[in-house]
């Protein structure tokens, strides 16, 4: 019995199969199912050296006018192509018109006639076979017209021209076509004939197969059925592709974008648990955090101490005890595990002989052998404990080092397929494996510097078992290719990262978690599993493994970060939890998932470029919104991962200013390697030593001891958001001067109010009225607002007078609790001015030398404002004498003080010479 010949199929000419080997269909309408075999469209259009993604578009295109012709048009002798075609055969008569479309079927076989296993004519037996190779000879006649298509005429164009019959036929059977009835409502544009909708996408969108592919989908979608699947699958994959190659482009010209610099606050809508912070240890809100890049910052250590310092428990208390008497009480030490052999070798074959493997391309959570392991770790963690410091280590949750411990045991733990997701991958470099059990090889692409494939290969000597696993990736820049992405789908892998976070967190009392936001559930499947028209999003080859939402859903019901909170919290609970989170998740990550803290990159995006309203707007939507938030932010002038603080900020004024927010500002200050040395290098991940000739700025060092470490000693009057208020700085004219950052907080009685102008210009103002801020009421929250006097607590009382310190110039000064009640503090400030005030108390004008005082310091500042009344009392004894001004007190300031200098915004410090 002859094999039955599909009606509906993508007729490849005879020619095309012959020269790519096509016994298949690679395309075909089985009664109402399409069946997609997405490698297999690599694999044609790899040989093919066309786009997988416009050949699948213009596979599916076929498909879709077939389904329509179907659909709209009606099936069988009823419908609009068996009416057209039953007029033609009636003209021309059925024998005339099968002699004429032989030739066709011949030169077009179906796949079943080209394997043999049908003869091309058995379809032209009866009227219904006659009908459909008529339509498929029309579509292909669109599909010769259509200029989307010229780059995949190969496959239905073998160059020599249909004979007269066959085109005669296909004229005849067009025309025909156009004389059926017009289909009403099929979409767009009122009723039509089937001709004209089946030429519609090509007319509308002639130089775009996805536009096409859109337009059939937006017009017609309801018509197709299951179809439409595949259709947003074309799509998907078209996204992908133009998702790899802006990343390619961006690695290419350094084009790639830095981290957002919007803060997200709400979590997703309807969560039944949105708001579920996790509760402060006491020591948790005056935390301190340094960062130190381990092995550049034990080399320097040797340099300066002149001798060999390698190991954890070899770093001074020296160190330790300068630390703490900074007032710095956290130290983060990047790159403690045991990293990736095949990281280092990686970097060092591609031309860096002198690097490590990556901080983030670990063999195992253990302390590193070349650091003194785990005894090396206790030691310093005592010590430093006795200093009053803790020490923080990262984890890295989304992926291990290619060559892992885990990747070697557990291979089912990664992300991997069964064949390379490129075709054109090739695997044939050094292998990277130590461990003889089996072999691990990047994508040569990447030692050539070609491509940047998502996969590696790993081969289990033994069984022979080939997977090609997926490298880390955020979807934000190439692969991390000394990197192996688990697969967080899986319950198991999940359960063993947090057995291991449990015991870092034993070992680590503040841990900071790497790219945490890829981790959130909405990532996880955008990246990994993307829905139906997540292509763009996702990283590139992961179009076809998707799934839908609720899937996914159900496969992954809880947040990991979720359970990773609550298991720290039941197991280790002294563990301060900070997470690197961006793409508008911060709010989320602390409020509704319940991280201590969170990364606020926008701090310092946003001073630096001196977007000073924006930062302004922010911090004011974030006290509407919940206080709480703002005292979870980590506030940084830079991180490991951007360039140094003083290549940003500068090292005078400028810098300052922006370092008085950064220590002032609820929130957990974290300090950069070298920041306060004021040292240029940007240390990379792979470093072990610096590699540019710096020596600490003396005169930096000590200013930040005169002017922002003292501040730090006070983290218990800036930590908390509670009392916290934030003023608009408002000129003479009525203007709120959106450069200057203006705030105010205590604790009891200690009090604060801090206010910095963040531009080169000069301004005078006044703070009096708070910007809204919301406070909880049980389970509702209103808005309210506040004035500096409610704010501060002072009493609204004529005769009490208040004193508080400039901890910037050293002066007090003396007001009326009244008039600051009434008036506010008003303020003239120069370019990069600060002032931060503190030591308030508060006086009672028993003697009337108070008010006196005031009248004679106009505002201006002394030394002491006790000494200036005992030399007022002085005079009250001596009247015979002049009246003298008050001790110490400075002559009023200039109209206009000189301007500081500082290097323009955009100037970077000069390169430093090499160590030799």
């Amino acid at each position: 019995m002859p094999h039955p010949v599909s009606r509906r199929e993508f007729r490849l000419v005879r020619s095309t199969r012959d020269r790519l080997g096509l016994r298949g269909a690679t395309f075909a309408l089985d009664g109402d199912t399409a069946h997609v075999d997405l490698p297999a469209v690599r694999r044609l259009a790899l040989r093919m050296e066309v786009d997988p993604g416009e050949l699948l578009a213009a596979g599916l295109l076929h498909e879709a006018l077939h389904r329509l012709a179907a659909v709209l048009g009606g099936e069988g002798p009823q419908g609009a192509v068996g009416r057209a075609a039953a007029r033609l055969e009636a003209e021309l008569g059925a024998r005339r018109v099968r002699s004429g479309l032989t030739p066709f079927v011949e030169r077009y076989p179906a796949a079943a006639a080209y394997r043999g296993e049908a003869t091309p004519t058995a379809e032209l037996a009866d009227g219904g076979g006659r009908a459909a190779v008529l339509e498929e000879l029309l579509l292909l006649r669109l599909a010769a017209a259509n200029p989307a298509l010229t780059p995949f005429r190969p496959l239905f164009d073998d160059g020599l021209p249909q004979s007269l019959a066959t085109r005669r036929l296909a004229d005849g059977f067009a025309a025909r076509l156009a004389l059926t009835a017009p289909i009403a409502a099929e979409g767009e544009g009122g009723a039509s004939d089937l001709l004209e909708i089946l030429t519609a996408p090509a007319r509308e969108a002639p130089h775009s197969l996805g536009a096409q592919i859109r337009l059939i989908r937006d017009r017609w979608g309801d018509s197709l059925g299951d179809l439409l699947d595949d259709l947003q699958l074309a799509l998907d994959v078209l996204a992908e592709q133009d998702h790899a190659a802006r990343l390619r482009w961006q690695a290419a010209t350094g084009g790639a974008p830095g981290a957002p610099v919007a803060i997200g606050l709400r979590a997703t809508a309807g969560d039944p648990d949105a708001e579920r912070f996790s509760a402060d240890r006491d020591w948790m809100p005056r935390v301190v955090l340094i960062a130190k890049s381990t092995h550049v910052w034990l080399d320097q250590l040797s340099r300066r101490y002149a001798r060999d310092i390698r190991t954890l428990d070899a770093i001074p208390d020296e160190e330790l005890a300068t630390l703490a008497r900074r007032g710095v009480n956290g130290l983060w030490l990047i790159g403690l595990w045991q990293r990736s052999h095949a990281s280092a070798e990686i970097k060092q074959r591609m031309g860096d002989p002198d690097a490590a493997a990556s901080a983030y391309s670990l063999d195992d959570y253990r302390i590193a052998d070349e650091l003194g392991g785990e005894a090396a770790l206790a030691d310093l963690r005592e010590r430093a404990m006795r200093h009053g410091v803790r020490l923080s280590s990262d984890m890295v949750p989304n992926h291990m080092g290619l060559d892992s411990r885990w990747v070697i045991e557990h291979p089912e733990r990664f992300l991997s397929l069964p064949e390379p997701p490129i075709p054109s991958y090739r695997f044939t470099g050094p292998d990277l494996s130590r461990d003889e059990r089996v072999t691990i090889r990047i994508e040569d692409g990447y030692w050539d510097r070609s491509d940047a494939a998502v996969v590696f290969q790993r081969v289990d000597r033994q069984s022979g078992e080939t997977r090609y696993i997926y490298h880390g990736n955020d979807g934000t820049s190439m692969p991390w290719n000394d990197t192996a992405q688990l697969d967080y789908l899986r319950p198991e892998v999940r359960e063993a990262v947090i057995a291991t976070i449990l015991d870092v967190a034993r070992r680590s009392p503040i841990i900071r978690f790497d790219a945490a936001m890829t981790l959130a559930r909405r990532h996880i499947q955008r990246l990994w599993y993307p829905p139906p028209g997540g292509g763009g999003d996702a990283v590139p080859t992961r179009v076809g493994q998707g799934m839908s939402t609720a899937a996914f859903e159900a496969a992954m019901p809880v947040e990991f970060w979720r359970e990773v909170v609550d298991r720290v919290a039941a197991e280790v609970p002294d563990t301060l939890l900070l997470a690197e989170a961006f793409w508008m998740l911060e709010g989320y990550f602390v409020r509704t998932l319940g991280m201590h803290r969170v990364y606020n990159s926008a701090f310092m995006h946003m001073l630096r470029d001196e977007r000073n309203a924006e930062y302004r707007a922010l911090i004011k939507e974030t006290l509407a919104f919940d206080p709480e938030v703002l005292k979870r932010f980590v506030n940084f002038l830079n991180n490991p991962d951007e360039r140094t603080a003083i290549d940003q900020f500068g090292d005078d004024d400028r810098y300052f200013c922006a370092a008085t927010l950064l220590v002032t500002l609820p929130g957990l200050p974290m300090f950069g390697h070298g920041q306060v040395e004021g040292f240029a290098e940007k240390y990379g991940m792979e470093f072990r030593r610096a590699r540019w000739d710096e020596e600490p700025k003396a005169w930096l060092v000590e200013r930040h001891e005169r002017e922002i470490f003292p501040l730090l000693h006070r983290r218990h009057l800036f930590a908390e958001v509670r009392d916290f208020r934030f003023f608009d700085f408002v000129a003479p004219d009525g203007r709120v001067a959106e450069d200057v950052f203006a705030f105010a907080n205590r604790v009891g009685d200690d009090r604060a109010v801090v206010v910095v102008h963040s531009r080169y210009a000069e301004v005078r103002g006044t703070i009096r009225d708070s910007v809204p801020f919301s406070v909880r009421e049980g389970d509702q929250r209103r808005v309210a607002t506040d004035t500096l006097g409610r704010a501060l607590g002072l009493p609204r009382d004529g005769d009490a007078w208040i004193v508080y310190r400039d901890m910037v110039s050293g002066l007090e000064h003396l007001h009326s609790c009244l008039a600051i009640h009434e008036r506010g503090l008003e303020f003239e400030l120069h370019a990069y001015d600060r002032r931060v005030l503190l030591d308030w108390r508060i006086l009672h004008d028993e003697e009337g030398l108070l008010h006196r005082l005031a009248e004679r310091l106009g505002g201006r500042g002394v030394r002491s404002v006790d000494a200036a009344l005992d030399e007022l009392r002085a005079e009250a004894a001596s009247p015979g004498e002049a009246p003298a001004p008050p001790a110490e007190a400075p002559p009023a300031p200039p109209a206009k003080a000189p301007r500081p200098r500082r290097a323009p915004p955009t100037a970077r410090p000069r390169r430093r010479r090499p160590i030799r």
